[in-house]
């Protein structure tokens, strides 16, 4: 199963080929492909998936996702 998880861009490295910027998941923060999310900017909201961001979302859907993500965590979530 593959998992893509939302964070918020930070910063974007405007000389870097390949569009690189950080990117914030819960505090923690990553240096992160950019390429297929052309139109990101700083504060907006990306899916990531292997270091590699593939989709922008809104920032409700990204609270969304992040609170489903840490109620399964919690164990609130689990599959039976």
């Amino acid at each position: 199963m593959c998992l893509g998880v939302p964070g918020r861009v930070v910063d974007i490295d405007p000389s870097d080929e390949f569009r690189y910027g950080v990117v914030e998941f819960a505090g923690l923060r990553r240096k992160v492909c950019l390429a297929c999310v052309p139109e990101a900017q700083a504060g907006d909201y990306v899916i990531v998936h292997a270091g590699v961001a593939i989709s922008r979302i809104d920032a409700d859907e990204a609270r969304r996702l992040l609170d489903q993500l840490a109620a399964e965590d919690a164990g609130e979530g689990e599959i039976t």
